[in-house]
Order: structure tokens, then sequence, then C-alpha cells
């Protein structure tokens, strides 16, 4: 927390504008559940229920700290650690900066080292600052007329199915984990190196031909998370980028 302001950040507002308020000395409480008395068959059980419930308690954000830490402490030498942060304050790329900082700073730790990470050339503020001056003026509302412009009137997507679709959409989706083999991932990093793309860029244009196979349409929007990381003074930055 000293190091990521981010993690010392809470939100208010001042004449009617959202603002930032950086702590800046990092305040970490840890919250200890002693759980010794649990049965071993019933950690995992207990473990999941703990942390859903510690995932659905709201935060405070002008008030509370927003990345909270809990040890569900079940035996001397086995414990969870549960790490709960606002949307706010993370995305889906500072969970990974997170815990592999954690690791580093544990492992230095049991090993007797002094852990020392090289200080980060910016924080999320500035890159708040950044993005907001970029914007100014009619910047904004050109990127917005143009993706406004590029996604309307967009076809519905008609997969087969094997069943009737609901009347009413409810957008409830599911996950669909696939795993592909070291083999076949070496020559689709290959592939995309030869044809000037990315990976990424790659396995997409093969979904896009999948479902353009199942509908027979040509106009499929799919839409993807970005890290928004496109300077390598935000790679190790958490914050909501």
């Amino acid at each position: 927390m000293r190091r990521h302001a981010a993690l010392r950040t809470n939100f208010t507002t001042i004449n009617g504008q959202p603002v930032q308020i950086v702590e800046p000395d990092a305040n970490v409480n840890l919250t200890v559940l002693h759980l010794q008395t649990v049965a071993a068959s019933d950690r995992e059980r207990i473990s999941q229920q703990l942390s859903t419930a510690e995932a659905q308690r709201p935060f405070n954000l002008t008030t509370d700290s927003l990345l909270r830490v809990t040890l569900l402490q079940f035996a001397p030498t086995e414990a969870v650690l549960l790490l709960t942060m606002h949307h706010i304050v993370a995305d889906g790329w500072s969970l990974g900066i997170l815990i592999r900082e954690l690791a580093y700073f544990y492992t230095a730790i049991v090993e007797g080292r002094s852990p020392a990470l090289p200080p980060l050339p910016i924080q999320y503020s500035d890159f708040a600052c950044w993005q907001r001056n970029e914007l100014q003026g009619d910047i904004s509302e050109k990127q917005l007329a143009y993706w406004r412009r590029q996604l309307q009137d967009l076809p519905v997507v008609d997969l087969p199915s094997d069943r009737p679709r609901p009347a009413v959409q409810t957008y409830k989706g599911a996950t669909c984990p696939l795993q592909l083999s070291p083999t076949l991932t070496q020559a689709l990093e290959a592939l995309s190196q030869q044809s000037g793309a990315s990976l990424f860029m790659t396995l997409l244009a093969a979904f896009q031909t999948l479902l353009h196979r199942y509908t027979g349409q040509e106009d499929i929007a799919i839409g993807a998370p970005i890290a928004n990381r496109h300077r390598s003074e935000l790679e190790g930055l958490i914050g909501f980028l």
C-alpha cells in the first residue's frame, strides 16, 4: 500500500465534483478469523462462504480502505488470505500486479531478505491527470461520436441454438474455459509473428471466422476488455486504467 497510491485513495465530492483523496500513510487493518475448530473436511466450504460474504460487503468510498485484508486461520500452517478491492482502484491487470508483488515480498521476508522493488515512475493520479488533459476540448466528443457511428444499427448475432430463446433477453452469461496445447499455442504464436499480428489478434480472427460460419453474418461485434496500458510506465501500476 505504500508502493501503490491507488490503494491509499478515497473519493469524495467537492463543489459537486468527485475528487481523489490520497492518504500519505499506509494503514493496513488485518482482520484475523480464528477457525481452528473447523473440521478439515469443511474448510473449503467455509472458505467459499466467507469469501463470498466478504466480496458482497459494500465499501464506503469516502471513509473505507478500498483494499480489505482478511486472514482465515485454520491451523498454525494453514490459512486463507482474502484480498478484496473495490473496482474503482483496480482492474483485472492490477490483480496480477498485486499477487506478483505480494508473492515477492512474502518470499523475501520468509527467506530473511530485505525486499526491494524499483520505485514506480508514476502513480495512478498522474495517469488520471494525463488522461483528463488528453481528452480536453472536442477530442472526447469526436471519439464518442466515432464509436456511436461504428456501433449503431448492429445486427443481432443469430447463433443456432438447441433451445428457444427467452422472450426477454437477460444478458445472463456463463464462462466456457478452453485450453490449447503448448504445441498448438507455439504454432499460433509463430503464425502471429509471421503475420505481424499479436496472438490476441490471431485468436480473435479465428473466433470471428467461427461465428461467421455458424451465422453467415459478416458484421459481428465482439466486446473484449483491455488493460489500457499503452506505455511501459503504466505496466506495473495498480489502478482502474
